[in-house]
Parts: structure tokens; sequence; C-alpha cells
């Protein structure tokens, strides 16, 4: 079965740099944007459930605003501990639109 993406945002809304919250279904998602790429992890840290999108953005950097885990946008690593992976979802981007696959 192929993927339907889900819109969640448009582009000019979500500035370089910064984290936003989104939702897509039933699930919080933290959208994401480093330079002109899009990315989609789950919403809460897996530590103890910190808000992501209220966290700090730095390069592909992503910390949690509550005890500071840090963690890869690219693909959910923890930077400390690599086995430590958050669930990523994949984006797209079409007609200004930020799509986050479901």
């Amino acid at each position: 079965m192929a993927e339907s993406f889900q819109p969640v945002a448009r582009v000019e809304d979500i500035e370089p740099g910064s984290l936003a919250c989104v939702r897509v279904g039933e699930q919080d998602v933290t959208l994401a944007r480093v330079g002109d790429d899009f990315y989609a992890t789950q919403g809460h840290c897996i530590h103890l459930e910190g808000p992501l999108c209220e966290g700090r953005l730095d390069g592909h950097v992503l910390s949690c605003p509550w005890h500071g885990w840090q963690y890869d946008v690219r693909n959910g690593e923890n930077e400390f501990d690599r086995a430590i992976v958050l669930e990523t979802y994949e984006v797209r981007v079409e007609h200004g639109e930020v799509q986050i696959a479901r």
C-alpha cells in the first residue's frame, strides 16, 4: 500500500532553524526546518516525554526543553547513545505545502 501524506503547514509559515508542533492523524509530531529542508520526528522525548517542538534546534540537532536530550532530526538518533532513536517520518513539499507521511 502506498503511503499517504497529510498537509501540516505552509513553507512560509516555518522559519529556517525553527520547530513546529503538528499533528498527523492522532500522532503529535515535531516538524523541524533546517535551511530549505524539513524533517519530522515523534513529538515527545524518549526520556520523560518532554515536548520536542518546544525545544531548541541547532543545525540538525534537536534538544529537548526539559532535560536537554539531543537528537539528530535527520535520522532520530540520540547524540549521546546512538541506540536510542526517535521515530521519524517522511516529509515532502508540494506547491508550498509541507506534508508528512502517515
